[in-house]
């Protein structure tokens, strides 16, 4: 039988029984209408299953009070610094509260919220959908959720506590007026600084009772509630400032949306700062530092595994910190001995500006094992260690030469960058390659002439490291520092040339994960000062503080090599020890407001910045601080003074480096120059003798500004230095500063 017979048979059998033929094996599970009916089958099952449910659950007692509790903080020989949490909450009636408050929070977190069942039905499905991925997110919640989840229910993550939280939300939305669910939930929430509710947070932001705040006030801590600690003004970074300043906005113009402000009026509202946060009793001393770092560490972890603050701030929880009492007590000691004890505000005005912040890291475990937050936490409540307000100055120059090695760039002449490469020091000498016109001077105005990326690091020359920043590319570098752990939001952190100078922002705290990462070989390291975290017994996990290879190991390796040289050879020779190896660069910023040297040894990492503080936290010079001779008070001074004085205490381990460095890695500085010797010009090709001498005058025009920056062979050996001048030299006379474009940097002069 042919085909077509064949299909003519069927069809006359299909014909003849008027219809097809039975589906076999699985085929039989799928058809249309079977397909449909299990649908039907399944939301028949999930509907019968939440009404179950809804009949099941009851709304509880609400007794939020009965279940906070305090927050231990401790160290781990079981010493408890302090207890935290005690409750802080004032209620007060809805008729208490400002219509303008009460609009600011509505339009903020729930603009629909008169009309709404209490339920978004999307939000707590993506919620339930992003707990299931493990993600941690909450998703968006109506005004009702939050009350109902704050009064009744605990802050956990988990299925079984969203499903509660949607059937008893229903309930509770039509069992309960509207007006009294919003004044639970405005004497339930958390705004940060301990405060539960409207009234203490009204307190503790504008110390004024909720009546009398203002509407500026009231969009101010509407926007709270989204972040607390974010956007508590007082503690918060440059980019949390941003945040909460456009949480305010988008605060106010809802409220402008909903016609509940006039938008004439909001066009003229100015934000104004709130007061400045009263210190919890018993943190006083280092320990307050101590205690905020630990809180700040675990809320932010919080935040972003979905957690919230709220359920850290609710209390039960015990943080044990990393810090190690004998290194704690040394480091304080360090900073009495070499700082505090020399200081006389009576006889110096400028002695009572003077800060320190310190941190202390384990190479090994990434962890704090020291920090010092200024004199006292109950005088003075912003933390030296970790503030991001002052410049990380020419601490900033090893991230430079690891970014270069780590991308493999060039010199103008498309020679690889080493620490043999040649480039121009002379002062004031205009980078090439940047759309940014910079010139940057060097310390004292001296003039370098060619010179190595060592010598550049041993004597930090700006000119130097500004042209090897525009060659590797600023937007590599500072891809490279946020890989290494600085703030890539912080204030002055922008792509253009000044920032090889350290002009942006950063903490004592960042700087010491830098150079931890530097000291890892490469591994990202951020530096944690909590231990442990637990709430009845059961342990929480914390981020690791030891992190992935960001950096090639031999690379990271180099950059160490070469920071030897500055202790060896250069402007940290007070911390040189005899006992252990040490690497470090000191800083000190424009205008003398902040003075660093970050270092480490084999298994140990400290940053140690001091910063010039004046009235209302302007930032003002250290010139003369303690009677320092000179007036100027550099990296290599203060702060390396307590970092050798704390580190000759407390190092142990190993003590010498154990590094893997390419051959041009270690190539040893050329003799330094006297007075009378500085090369004017960069040798034409492969030098074969050390640069020959001759007078001390500055470069001539036709050469200064045209120096090749190419690589030479470096010397197999090092040279005998010559015999050193008696005399200091007088620094020869810079030449006349370039003409930059608009938009060009100013010439920071950003000293060690």
């Amino acid at each position: 039988m042919g085909r077509a017979e064949a299909r003519r048979a069927q069809k006359s059998t299909r014909t003849a029984k008027g219809k097809r033929p039975k589906k076999t094996g699985i085929r039989r599970f799928f058809t249309w209408k079977k397909l449909l009916a299990y649908f039907v089958a399944v939301i028949a099952l999930g509907a019968g299953a939440f009404v179950a449910l809804y009949m099941y659950v009851d709304v509880p007692d609400g007794k939020l009070e009965m279940r906070l509790q305090s927050n231990v903080y401790k160290l781990e020989n079981g010493t408890v610094l302090a207890r935290t949490g005690q409750v802080n909450r004032e209620e007060v009636t809805l008729d208490k509260v400002p219509d303008s408050v009460k609009n600011a929070v509505v339009a903020a977190e729930n603009k629909n919220f008169w009309n709404d069942s209490g339920v978004d039905i999307k939000g707590t499905a993506r919620g339930i959908f992003n707990t299931v991925m493990g993600r941690g997110k909450q998703g968006g919640s109506t005004i009702t959720q939050q009350y109902v989840k704050n009064s009744y229910l605990s802050q956990e993550q988990t299925i079984t506590r969203k499903v509660k939280e949607l059937i008893i939300t229903l309930k509770v939305d039509q069992k309960v007026d509207k007006k009294e669910i919003l004044a639970g939930y405005l004497n339930t929430s958390y705004f940060g600084r301990n405060a539960y509710g409207i009234q203490a947070a009204s307190r503790a932001y504008f110390d004024k009772d909720v009546k009398d705040i203002t509407t500026e006030e009231g969009a101010y801590l509407a926007a709270l509630l989204q972040a607390p600690s974010q956007y508590d003004w007082a503690a918060a970074s440059d980019a949390g400032k941003r945040n909460a300043m456009a949480r305010w906005n988008y605060v106010l113009d809802k409220e402008v949306e909903q016609k509940w402000l006039d938008p004439a009026k909001r066009k003229d509202m100015k934000f104004e700062e709130p007061r400045q946060p009263t210190p919890p009793k018993g943190l006083n001393g280092q320990n307050g530092y101590l205690v905020e770092a630990a809180k700040k560490e675990v809320e932010q972890a919080f935040r972003k595994s979905g957690r919230g603050e709220s359920a850290f701030a609710a209390g039960g929880w015990t943080i044990t910190l990393s810090i190690d009492p004998k290194r704690q007590k040394a480091l304080e000691q360090a900073v009495q001995d070499k700082v505090t004890s020399k200081l006389d505000p009576q006889a110096r005005k400028v002695d009572a500006y003077a800060q320190v912040g310190a941190v202390s890291v384990d190479r090994k475990t990434g962890k704090v094992v020291a920090m010092y937050g200024g004199q006292d936490f109950a005088k003075h409540q912003i933390s030296n260690a970790t503030r991001e307000d002052y410049q990380p100055a020419s601490t900033f120059k090893p991230v430079i030469f690891a970014s270069a090695l780590e991308n493999k760039s060039k010199t103008q002449d498309g020679q690889p960058i080493t620490a043999g490469s040649m480039y121009d020091g002379t002062n004031e000498r205009p980078v090439k390659g940047s759309d940014t016109p910079f010139a940057p001077q060097n310390e004292d105005h001296a003039s370098y002439g060619a010179v190595t990326v060592q010598e550049s690091m041993n004597k930090s020359i700006n000119s130097a490291f500004a042209q090897m920043a525009v060659d590797v590319g600023l937007d590599k570098v500072k891809k490279t520092a946020v890989a290494m752990g600085m703030n890539g939001e912080a204030g002055g952190f922008v792509e253009r040339p000044a920032m090889s100078l350290g002009s942006m922002s950063a903490s004592p705290l960042h700087m010491a994960g830098v150079y931890a990462t530097l000291a890892n070989h490469g591994k990202q390291t951020t530096p944690s000062i909590v231990a442990s975290l637990s709430r009845g017994g059961e342990k929480v996990a914390m981020p690791d503080s030891v992190g992935p290879q960001i950096l090639d190991r031999t690379s990271a390796d180099d950059v160490t090599q070469v920071l030897k040289g500055v202790v060896n050879d250069g402007t940290a020779s007070v911390v040189q020890s005899s006992q252990y190896a040490v690497a470090g660069k000191t800083g000190t910023s424009d205008d003398n407001k902040s003075a660093w040297f970050s270092g480490y040894t084999p298994d140990l990492i400290t940053s140690v910045g001091m910063f010039g503080e004046g009235p209302g936290g302007k930032q003002v010079p250290l010139t003369g601080t303690g009677g320092v001779d000179g007036g100027r008070v550099n990296g290599g001074g203060y702060p390396a003074e307590i970092w050798a004085a704390y580190t000759g205490q407390v190092a142990d381990g190993d003590t010498e480096f154990d590094l893997k460095t390419d051959d041009a890695g270690a190539v040893p500085p050329p003799p330094a120059p006297t007075a009378s010797s500085r090369p004017s010009t960069a040798p034409s090709g492969k030098p074969s003798t050390a640069p020959s001498t001759g007078p001390s005058t500055p470069p001539s025009p036709s050469n200064s500004r045209n120096v090749p920056s190419h690589n030479p062979t470096p010397p197999t050996t090092k040279p005998t230095p010559p015999t050193p001048p008696t005399t200091k030299p007088t620094p020869p006379t810079p030449p006349t500063p370039p003409t930059g474009g608009d938009g060009g940097d100013p010439p920071l002069n950003n000293r060690d």
